[in-house]
């Protein structure tokens, strides 16, 4: 059995041997795969170096950072007829490492573990392992900071000690915190960004040579954008041991004289950083304050990642925690190699007969309600959480729902999701239909959710009149927005606002309360919802006085709840 670690830029494979996890490379020797796909002039199919080398000659044949696509509907063309999702161009990357792996090893491989951004959605897990599918192996899922713990703590023997991960790849952030005690790895809390990596430093370096030449990104062509982009990767890569460099695009390759160049220190490239390292901040506090810890508790702080390797983000890592974090271990490769120590688990190496791993729930799960509103009727749409995020797994609970009239004879149990209390922001992952009998005293009905360590939620529903149950297993099988519904959803919204010139003070009171009641657990979330929809109450009166009122004592309430843990 061996470990994957699936990246955004770069993957790796490595396996348990001895009493420690081996890398293996390719054929050239190389121990990094690019996670990039091509197609060659023939017909044929490029996978990693190759295909990376043919990112700049050939950007319309060839893709990388599919990663972010995992779970979507998107395809990718890359030649007439050669139509690819994200899980086949990733089932192309695993066969490929597979084929290395069989090399190296002298036999078939038929099973593995391959991590996963921890806080990857049902959705992106079951594309994960769908991808794995489509490459002939049976996979398990490991979250990637959890399987950088595992390997620092087999590979340094750490004991006793609360843990910070932070994993910051190509194109996913995740945090995760952990404590080592007695033989047992138990992850406290995680967050992440699934739409912050490398990828968009590369991005505001690529901004930032387009605004200095004075050039629209519009009207370059495929060629020229992908040129520049890999310039301004270079570059980020310069700009990590020196203090300034150089960005250049050829606008013509068959002309020398179209060679356009600017340069770009380090400084203002932190500058205009600040938006993207505010994000990595904001993840490390929820974390922390699901884990209800401060930055003092935490004894080592582990960065895992390429993009760990800039300056800027060591230097923000180092000062909110007050130490300086641990690098020894190749932070390209540490995934990969904790995938590894996890499949030695799963195989029952004797070396590893006393390491225990506990896992959470890294998403809120829960469904659907109507809540009564102030003038006596009730209001749709609303989430209701019954495994709150970072709960310990395998974990069960049960709420009790009820129907909102007499007359009702079905409930329909919508599960959901997410951290908003709107199920419209949330992920829809499936439904159960429940009959309720009319007659009956009590018409309340119980509802289980169970989730174990494998990603599988099981839902229950029991009507207490009759102890009538029904079960629903989802398997990872949830659904995401499309682009134009999110088009859709936000010309709605804008449709919607009704007092433009009070639109930014009460839009911004109604986002804080949000992004507090996704940062917060249990009674703080029931108290800031309450609040919140009492003051979007207050504004769908268009009372222009009672709406400014209510704004300045709302942002009186919120002030109790964001407190933040770096204080």
């Amino acid at each position: 059995m061996i470990g994957i670690d699936l990246g955004t830029t770069n993957s790796v494979i490595a396996f348990w041997h001895g009493e420690t996890a081996h890398v293996i490379p390719d054929a050239g020797g190389r121990r990094l795969t690019p996670s990039v796909v091509g197609v060659d002039e023939d017909g044929s199919i490029l996978v990693g170096e190759a295909a990376r080398q043919r990112l700049i000659t050939h950007p319309d044949a060839t893709v990388a950072a599919f990663k972010r696509r995992m779970g979507t509907t998107s395809t990718v063309q890359l030649a007439p007829g050669m139509v690819f999702r994200a899980e086949e161009l990733s089932a192309l990357v695993l066969k490929k490492l597979l084929s290395d792996a069989s090399n190296h090893l002298g036999h078939p491989v038929d099973r593995c573990v391959v991590s996963v951004p921890a806080y990857f959605n049902d959705t992106q897990r079951k594309a994960t392992r769908d991808a794995a599918k489509i490459a002939g192996i049976d996979a398990f899922l490991i979250n990637e900071p959890t399987a950088a713990a595992i390997a620092y703590g087999v590979h340094t023997r750490i004991d006793q000690q609360k843990i910070a991960i932070v994993d910051l790849g190509g194109g996913t952030l995740d945090i995760s915190i952990l404590e080592f005690f007695d033989g047992v790895m138990e992850v406290h809390a995680t967050a992440g960004d699934n739409w912050l990596g490398g990828e968009d430093f590369d991005s505001v370096i690529v901004q930032a040579t387009l605004e200095k030449l004075n050039l629209d990104e519009k009207k370059l062509t495929t060629h020229q954008r992908s040129a520049i982009r890999a310039s301004a990767q270079r570059a980020k890569h310069a700009l990590s041991t020196g203090h300034s460099t150089n960005v250049s695009i050829t606008l013509d390759p068959g002309k020398s004289s179209s060679t356009r160049e600017t340069s770009l220190t380090r400084a203002e490239f932190e500058e205009r950083c600040k938006p993207l390292l505010h994000r990595v901040q904001r993840t490390l506090e929820r974390a922390l304050k699901d884990a209800r810890l401060g930055t003092t508790a935490v004894n080592q702080v582990i960065l895992v990642g390429g993009s760990t390797r800039m300056p800027i983000i060591r230097n923000l890592v180092g000062r909110l925690f007050g130490q300086l974090p641990l690098t020894h271990l190749n932070p390209d490769e540490i995934v990969g190699m904790g995938a590894a120590v996890q499949a030695a688990m799963r195989d029952n190496d004797a070396a590893l007969e006393d390491f225990v791993l506990t896992d959470v729930c890294p998403y809120t799960l829960g469904v659907e309600v109507a809540v009564e509103t102030s003038s006596g009727g009730y209001e749709q749409g609303h989430f209701m959480p019954i495994i709150e995020r970072n709960s310990p797994v395998p974990v069960s609970r049960v709420e009790t729902i009820n129907p909102i009239s007499r007359t009702q004879k079905q409930l329909l149990c919508k599960v959901y999701q997410g951290e908003s209390r709107l199920t419209a922001n949330n992920v829809l992952l499936g439904s159960i239909e429940v009959d309720v009998p009319l007659l009956a005293k009590d018409r309340s009905v119980d509802v289980r959710f169970t989730f174990d360590n494998e990603g599988l939620l099981e839902v229950t529903t029991e009507v207490k009149a009759n102890t009538t149950r029904k079960s629903l297993l989802i398997n990872n099988s949830g659904k995401t927005l499309s682009d134009a519904q999110i088009r859709e959803k936000m010309e709605k919204l804008e449709n919607l606002k009704i007092h433009p010139k009070d639109r930014q003070e009460h839009r911004t009171a109604v986002v804080r309360a949000e992004r507090l009641y996704e940062e917060n657990l249990g009674d703080n979330r029931t108290v800031i919802a309450d609040g919140l929809r009492k003051f979007e109450a207050v504004l769908a009166s268009q009372d222009t006085n009672a709406a400014e009122a209510a704004r300045k004592e709302f942002m009186t309430f919120l002030d109790q709840f964001d407190q933040d843990v770096f204080r």
